[in-house]
């Protein structure tokens, strides 16, 4: 069930209609989400249920014995079993085949052949996701920076909550199950201000993502036909069509959580206007680069230990970020890629001047961000080395495209002028209030209405899957 699909706005009617019924009962609305978010996930394989309600029982059970509990072994052990169970789970089926299949593989360069066992199983959809929000919880609970819930159904549906189930953002316990905690009513400012997020998301995913994705795709999938101009043009439009993909789910999920009473985190904050690629990873994908900075970068010594001790650390973070993101080697030397990058930036802090970037000093820094963005994008979008060797070498080829048609990746000039006006719409929706808190109904009005429109002329109307559905 997609947010850009019919059926999920037919359920989103249903269960916001149901909802408010209620009449601000907190507990029976916390049961009627907790129903609704378990058909919304069960809609893609039902059989899948039994994993989040597992991994929300461990943690929920796991996070009371270890505020409990004097016994500081008792407490370690219950930590240590809530990690073994989950992270077990989330590499089961994620990795298995991966880290076999690389063994095998390893073992065959000595010339030793073996026939792995292979798992013929379907990644569970948002198991990345709720995985780690579960463990969070259970985390902060060893630090002591919350209190366990006794109500299982606050914590079961703060686990499970629909919008942000199966992408995220990684929502932090002290911030939404707090919200579980106290009764809602209707609040006509968030809810309109919900529909404003939900709109400019859609536009996001139909307009823009979904119609790079049509000179995207044919570009990485046969760039031998193309020309340099062509692979240029594909890795930066794919850039833009990540960021459009995944920043439209969060602002769908911020705005159909805003519309039950409920304040998500923001989890993209115009990442391609960052001048660093230290700023770039305060601005993208903000829920999960803070948890890795939380419970992995700072308990390893973060930036308080030497200098070759910190880039370790950092090193150590992307290369986890990249495994989090797929199973496959070329997400991993995409990881390594923004370790270098943040090398870098960390080398430069430490060792260079101080001094304030001007106007122009700044536009250089962000085109050269955005270039190396772009260029790490690719290894991102490459299925294996041997895709991504074809498309390198056709980048770096030097055959420049000699006419408009050989800019279009196979396309025509049509597909090709509809990926720049929806480039130009979304530069014109950066004029609006940063994160779209338009402060008159007005003005939410008629963003909602431009957006709604924009879907209508230009979106593509059998969009696929969002890209991070797959982590």
């Amino acid at each position: 069930m997609l947010f850009n699909s019919l059926s999920f706005a037919l359920f989103a009617v249903i269960v916001f209609i149901g909802y408010w019924l209620l009449g601000g009962r907190r507990r029976a609305q916390n049961l009627f989400l907790l129903v609704a978010s378990y058909v919304f996930y069960g809609w893609w394989d039902w059989r899948y249920l039994f994993l989040i309600v597992g991994c929300s029982l461990v943690n929920f059970v796991a996070g009371r014995i270890i505020y409990e509990s004097k016994s500081c072994l008792v407490r370690r052990l219950a930590l240590a079993t809530c990690c073994a169970a989950c992270l077990g789970t989330l590499c089961y089926f994620k990795y298995f085949n991966f880290f076999i299949g690389s063994f095998a593989s390893l073992l065959g360069m000595f010339g030793i052949k073996w026939n792995p066992i292979v798992l013929k199983v379907m990644l569970p959809v948002g198991i990345s996701f709720f995985t780690f929000q579960a463990l969070s919880y259970t985390i902060d609970i060893m630090l002591g920076k919350i209190k366990p819930t006794k109500d299982w159904v606050e914590f079961f549906v703060f686990i499970g909550f629909f919008p942000q189930l199966v992408a995220g953002p990684i929502e932090r316990a002290m911030n939404l199950l707090p919200q579980f905690q106290k009764a809602r009513c209707f609040d006509f400012d968030a809810a309109t201000h919900g529909l404003c997020l939900i709109a400019y998301g859609l536009f996001k995913k139909m307009v823009v993502a979904d119609t790079l994705a049509l000179y995207v795709d044919k570009a990485f999938a046969m760039p031998e036909l193309y020309s340099s101009t062509t692979c240029i043009i594909g890795a930066f439009f794919f850039s833009i069509q990540i960021y459009c993909d995944f920043s439209g789910y969060s602002d769908c999920a911020r705005g159909v959580a805003s519309l039950f009473g409920f304040k998500l985190m923001l989890n993209f904050d115009r990442p391609y206007l960052a001048s660093s690629f230290i700023d770039f990873w305060r601005r993208w994908h903000i829920s999960l680069s803070t948890w890795f900075k939380d419970y992995v970068y700072i308990p390893i010594g973060g930036s308080r230990v030497g200098i070759a001790k910190a880039i370790r650390n950092v090193w150590v973070v992307f290369i986890l970020s990249g495994l989090w993101h797929g199973a496959a080697w070329t997400f991993v030397v995409w990881g390594a890629l923004h370790a270098l990058f943040q090398t870098g930036n960390v080398l430069a802090r430490k060792y260079a001047k101080a001094r304030e970037l001007g106007l122009i000093g700044r536009i250089v820094s962000v085109i050269g961000v955005n270039i190396a963005v772009a260029f790490a994008w690719i290894f991102f979008r490459a299925s294996t080395f041997e895709d991504l060797a074809k498309y390198m070498n056709v980048l770096f080829s030097g055959k420049f495209a000699s006419s408009m048609m050989g800019l279009c990746a196979g396309q025509g000039p049509m597909v090709f002028a509809m990926c720049i006006i929806a480039i130009v719409l979304l530069a014109l929706s950066y004029c609006c209030p940063r994160d779209y808190s338009f402060k008159t109904l007005t003005g939410r009005f008629m963003f909602t209405v431009a957006c709604a429109a924009a879907i209508a002329f230009i979106g593509m109307p059998s969009g696929g899957e969002f890209i991070y559905f797959q982590f």
